[in-house]
């Protein structure tokens, strides 16, 4: 099977003012509680950028414990560590931006957002659950641009059906909740 997830943050503080955890650790553990428990020895993950934040080193002790095989589209938060090439003990491949077939949905992966106009489907993060940007309602109005971040997908890998429900739910919401 094959899931998608973005927007781990792991082991990063300023996030906790807008996630339900009281402490990184509770955060962290949450995370990879919840991705081991959705997640098989066999199947297959992206994880759509910000495994942590790029400062110092790799969260060795923490991606170490993730199930499956996995592949880094990289985000913002994902350059600059001193030890970068450690990332593949982890990660099968590691790009900036791909393009797969998931069963017969074509999906172009790439961490920042991009209005996708062709057949299939865009899959980003970058932006968690922030409805107040200026381009937000180009993105809710577009049903194929979809958000793999955990803010908006229990905290956990999603598969693509729930991907595409997960969002359909937020946008729907999100757009009532500026309406009133």
């Amino acid at each position: 099977m094959i899931f998608y997830t973005a927007d781990l943050h792991f082991l990063y503080e300023p996030l906790l003012s807008s996630r339900p955890f009281a402490t990184v650790e509770e955060m962290d553990e949450t995370l990879i509680r919840n991705w081991n428990k959705t997640v098989s020895p066999d199947d297959t993950v992206y994880l759509v950028g910000d495994i942590g934040y790029n400062e110092g080193q790799v969260p060795h002790q923490l991606l170490s414990r993730l199930t499956g095989h996995k592949h880094l589209i990289r985000g913002n938060h994902d350059t600059g560590y001193e030890d970068a090439a450690s990332l593949y003990r982890y990660f099968e491949t590691i790009t900036d931006f791909n393009e797969i077939d998931d069963g017969e949905t074509h999906i172009l992966l790439c961490h920042y957002p991009i209005i996708y106009r062709k057949r299939g489907y865009m899959i980003h993060g970058h932006i968690h659950n922030d409805t107040r940007a200026d381009f937000w309602p180009l993105i809710a109005s577009r049903d194929n641009v979809l958000n793999a971040g955990v803010d908006i997908n229990g905290f956990q890998p999603v598969t693509f059906d729930e991907l595409l429900e997960n969002n359909r739910r937020f946008k729907e919401n999100s757009l009532t909740e500026s309406s009133t």
